[in-house]
């Protein structure tokens, strides 16, 4: 049984897996963490964990999980099942790192475009020969909903929702209709860019909006809210 972390930035995902299934996975804060991942450990006698952290974890915390179990801490320098091809790995985040991991183990010899919608809209492509290239970093929908109440003075802060059509009938509809509209035509006019340059396109959409976005996108797209999580078991299994 392995044991996943995913520390991003708004919420804290841990899964087991008992080899590529999925058997328990849950969202935790992290006031929870230490307590909620020691009980798993015990529930499921996992053996073997894998971190992934893009948020704000104590180190403290970390030190306790390790003392526990077999822990991988993911970095830019941890052993992955593709060629990395960025031009800055240092800077590569874990998320995406993981993300891509995912792509080169379900897709492999397949071109791959993996779109993260979560705080920040990833965009990350591995192409057949499993050479991960790159992609782009938007701001994600919540993020547009809250730029434009804090850089206006009268515009409000909205909870996400989709918009009843393309022209708004007042300033709320207006702004529904600017941010989710405005999301799926990047989202949609960067898959064309992508199948216009690649042949035989993989896209695989995921991350926390992955539901609200699917039914409004275009066909031929896997939705997977759990793919950076297969993506960590992969590369924790690659490690052993």
């Amino acid at each position: 049984m392995n044991l996943i972390i995913d520390v991003g930035n708004t919420r804290i995902k841990i899964a087991v897996f008992n080899n590529a299934e999925i058997i328990h996975n849950e969202i935790i804060t992290t006031e929870e963490f230490y307590l909620k991942t020691l009980k798993l450990l015990e529930m499921y006698s996992c053996k073997n964990a894998i971190l992934s952290s893009v948020g704000n974890l104590k180190k403290s915390q970390i030190n306790e999980l390790n003392s526990k179990i077999n822990l991988i801490q993911l970095n830019y320098i941890s052993k992955i099942p593709f060629e990395n091809c960025y031009k800055t790995p240092k800077t590569l985040g874990v998320d995406r790192i993981a993300l891509v991991s995912s792509a080169a183990s379900q897709f492999p010899n397949k071109n791959v475009l993996i779109i993260d919608a979560g705080t920040c809209i990833t965009y990350d492509f591995i192409n057949e020969k499993g050479c991960y290239l790159g992609g782009a970093i938007s701001p994600g929908i919540k993020m547009r909903y809250q730029s434009l109440h804090q850089f206006t003075k009268k515009l409000p802060l909205l909870e996400t929702k989709q918009p009843e059509g393309l022209i708004g009938g007042s300033t709320e509809e207006c702004i529904h209709s600017g941010v989710v509209n405005g999301v799926i035509n990047e989202i949609d006019s960067n898959i064309e860019s992508y199948r216009k340059k690649n042949k035989d396109l993989t896209i695989v959409l995921t991350g926390g909006d992955v539901n609200f976005l699917s039914n409004r996108l275009k066909n031929g797209i896997f939705a997977n809210p759990n793919f950076l999580l297969q993506g960590l078991n992969t590369i924790l299994t690659y490690n052993l």
